[in-house]
């Protein structure tokens, strides 16, 4: 037996309660295991300290396994009457039969080993997002690219083909989003990311001036309580951008720092290393002060500071309090304390039980998923596994459903199925720019919309806005242009899959199980309970069978699934695959 490949902890993603009355256990083992069996039961049933009886617990055999590339998952859901478990694995391979617990490995013959240990299972303790994250789909608005609602003139005159660039102000507003209520319910929209609407220096906002006033660019505070109300009316939830890693160069605080130096009230809101600051400004590489990614223009916070957390914890109270947001994204969410995250996370839950915190973490995210800080973190290791497989030629069907079984199984079933499923942003490329052709595009937008998670449409998705890497993936809404044939033929198959994501409880619920078609092929299979995804990767056409309902298809003719095609349909059995 491969000893070297087990593995087991007792805590998340290998042991966790999803509920305050089930647990998950997972066991890692390599494809030469057979059989795993738990052994599992109350701590306490042979006694306090067990004295003269032998614990033994119950023994059940697991027989849920996920593949993934080197490695598979033997997991089970077991209900602890008493709400704690002790528990074992028994690990059989051919005549070989091994005991393991958290002392390693033994022999049935010398004992039992010593046991993990899942104890009570404190409701206080459990991650708990908020349901409704479920059942909504996400639309991302740069706002001053989305829609200008003022008559005011704008810097840069709104345009809508060729390379744009940050400098340019082109007047997008809270008031033209606003007006773009009716068109975004319209398509099914019921959830909206904007990015930062505060004071800033910056179109794109992320240098804060102010964290307390919307930007003039934008409109007023006013026009933010108006906004909101108004979605919340039209069943759209609204969720702003946190920038609390860094702040912009002029940010009042920043600016005494600079003017006093250490004798400043603020000289420990951030973390500045030679005084006074070298002059000219340029990057931080030499160590002047910390800030966000070398840019001297954004030092960074010491949001270790007790001072810090007080004002940003008190500063997202009253935004809930004031303007009534469903959610709040943490801008580099992985720098910042989590001490201030907890302290951030227990003021406005008391406020508000059901808001969301999402936090921008590109990587593995576990340490800020505990149940204190964030509800879920932006999927990025989703998006780069789906472009990885579609780049890439030679990468079959199986291997992205290793990599999808990954980015699912990194979490709690509960957190996964509200992670923020992204396939491109205001950081990256535009989807139908790296697709490279109509068809993949809506190959991708497919699996988005049918994969566990909570699906965001970047701000023009649904028309195929093109756009390279920022800045180029900020380009203007082309309003003007929603009407051509072209356009509308889009935007009627998005709102299909949007609808079909949100009329159904098996794209919201149900688990992931991949079909292996043939492992050698790029023809993906999947299903979510009773709806199968069937996507067509390959140069060849692929039969896919019979099917009770075609729920969406491109590409699909009679039966058979021509290259670049897709197809969601109901499948009542495995067999008719």
């Amino acid at each position: 037996m491969n000893f070297a490949a087990v593995f087991h902890r007792a805590t998340a993603p290998f042991s966790y309660a999803a509920n305050e009355d089930e647990v998950v256990l997972r066991l890692q083992t390599d494809f030469e295991v057979d059989r795993v069996l738990l052994h599992w039961g109350d701590p306490f049933e042979a006694g306090i300290l067990g004295g003269a009886e032998r614990w033994t617990g119950q023994a059940r055999e697991i027989t849920e396994t996920l593949t993934l590339a080197h490695v598979q998952w033997w997991t089970v859901t077991i209900k602890p009457p008493y709400k704690r478990c002790r528990y074992y694995f028994e690990l059989r391979q051919g005549d070989e039969v091994w005991l393991y617990g958290e002392d390693g490995f033994c022999r049935p013959e010398q004992g039992e080993p010593t046991g993990f240990y899942q104890p009570w299972l404190n409701p206080a303790d459990i991650p708990q997002p908020p349901q409704w994250v479920r059942d909504t789909v996400w639309y991302q608005i740069f706002p001053d690219r989305f829609c200008r609602g003022s008559q005011a003139p704008a810097q840069t005159e709104w345009r809508t083909t060729g390379y744009v660039e940050n400098w340019e102000r082109f007047g997008g507003d809270l008031l033209g989003i606003e007006q773009k209520l009716d068109y975004l319910a319209d398509l099914g929209i019921n959830g909206l990311y904007l990015t930062p609407i505060f004071a800033a220096d910056s179109v794109h906002k992320y240098d804060t001036r102010d964290y307390e006033q919307v930007d003039p660019d934008f409109g007023t505070n006013e026009d933010l309580t108006r906004l909101v109300q108004h979605a919340h009316e039209k069943g759209i939830r609204i969720m702003l951008d946190a920038v609390f890693n860094h702040c912009g160069a002029r940010f009042a605080p920043w600016m005494d720092v600079q003017e006093k130096g250490k004798a400043s009230a603020y000289w420990d809101w951030f973390m500045v290393n030679q005084w006074p600051i070298p002059e000219p400004p340029r990057d931080t590489r030499d160590h002047r002060y910390y800030s966000f990614a070398f840019a001297s223009d954004m030092p960074k916070l010491n949001t270790n500071n007790p001072e810090v957390i007080a004002y940003f914890s008190a500063l997202c109270e009253r935004w809930v309090r004031e303007y009534d947001i469903d959610g709040i994204r943490f801008d580099v969410g992985n720098e910042v304390s989590h001490r201030m995250l907890k302290a951030i996370h227990a003021r406005v839950r008391s406020i508000r039980p059901d808001i969301y915190l999402l936090g921008e973490i590109w990587h593995d995210a576990s340490p800020w998923l505990e149940g204190d800080e964030y509800d879920a973190v932006m999927n990025y290791p989703l998006q780069q596994a789906v472009t990885g497989f579609f780049a890439d030629k030679f990468c079959t069907a199986q291997e992205l459903g290793w990599r999808l079984q990954q980015c699912f199984g990194m979490y709690r079933r509960q957190t996964a199925a509200v992670l923020f499923n992204l396939f491109d942003s205001h950081d990256t490329d535009r989807l139908f720019t790296r697709a490279g052709s109509e068809d993949v595009f809506f190959q991708q937008l497919a699996m988005l919309l049918t994969l566990p998670g909570s699906p965001n449409l970047y701000y023009g998705t649904e028309i195929g806005l093109e756009g390279g890497h920022d800045p180029d993936c900020r380009r203007c809404m082309p309003w003007d242009e929603l009407d051509t044939a072209e356009n509308t033929a889009r935007r009627a198959q998005v709102k299909k899959l949007i609808k079909l994501r949100r009329t159904l409880p098996e794209l919201r619920e149900s688990s992931l199980h991949f079909v292996d078609e043939s492992p050698a092929h790029r023809w993906v299979c999947y299903k979510r309970g009773a709806v199968t995804v069937q996507i067509n990767c390959d140069d060849a056409p692929w039969q896919v069978g019979a099917a009770d309902e075609i729920l969406f298809a491109r590409g699909l003719e009679n039966g058979v699934l021509q290259a670049r095609g897709v197809c969601i349909c109901r499948i009542s059995t495995a067999e008719t695959l």
